[in-house]
């Protein structure tokens, strides 16, 4: 007889998939100064869901300033959370940036120089 799939290993991904896409709704209702246009890159829940560390980055504001609202309305979105999540625990928020697109931006750069030059000694 065939080992029954388990469909608890993908749940912490579907969860935090769809924490992801709720906390994106709730953060445009927050009507916090500090808050530029904010992203949510990903969102990683621990196994017990006791936790989830949020991925952010930012197109307009300070980073540091943006980290500190979103964490200081951690449990305004917890809660936000709590109403639209029909599981048993819903994580405590912690929110950290990102900085994976500012390393791309500077990867691509980085190539684009080393194409020029290369077009240049081929020349």
């Amino acid at each position: 007889m065939p080992a029954k799939k388990s469909s608890t290993a993908h749940r912490g991904f579907r969860v935090a998939d769809q924490i992801q896409r709720d906390l994106a709704e709730l953060i445009r209702e927050l009507k916090d100064p500090r808050l530029g246009m904010v992203t949510i890159q990903s969102v990683e829940v621990t196994p017990d869901y006791a936790h989830a560390k949020v991925f952010f980055s930012v197109l307009v504001g300070e980073p540091e300033s943006c980290a500190e609202g979103l964490n200081q309305a951690a449990g305004f979105l917890r809660n936000g959370l709590f109403k639209r999540l029909h599981i048993h625990t819903v994580p405590t928020l912690h929110f950290q940036y990102d900085r994976t697109p500012e390393r791309a931006a500077d990867m691509n750069a980085l190539i684009a120089r080393a194409v020029a030059s290369r077009a240049k000694d081929t020349e």
